[in-house]
């Protein structure tokens, strides 16, 4: 699976696969990373509008992205979350150190 990043300026946009578990969590992971240190991102956006699925590695990937953007002064958020993703962000915590972004065209 090739997910399409996208990159303007000091902004990268992460659009999550339907499904986010371990499979594919290493792989996001590492090019989250790679793309931060090349093109010297500050804000992360994790855009869940796809996304139906996501276990434990999922929430690490967000939480190690976190720790990754606070280390580069960097600010990370979500947006388009759905029911399911929303209630995942709620109990785990993900709430509370991500921000998620409300508006036009994002669900909450």
């Amino acid at each position: 699976m090739e997910l399409q990043y996208q990159i303007t300026k000091e902004q990268l946009i992460v659009p999550m696969p339907k499904e986010v578990d371990h499979h594919i969590a290493k792989t996001i992971s590492r090019e989250i990373d790679f793309l931060i240190d090349s093109w010297h991102v500050r804000k992360l956006i994790f855009d869940f509008a796809e996304t139906d699925f996501m276990d434990s590695s999922g929430i690490g990937v967000l939480i190690g992205r976190k720790k990754t953007m606070d280390m580069h002064r960097g600010e990370i958020c979500a947006r388009n979350l759905g029911e399911r993703a929303q209630k995942i962000f709620d109990k785990s915590g993900l709430a509370q150190i991500i921000l998620v972004e409300s508006g036009r065209e994002e669900k909450q």
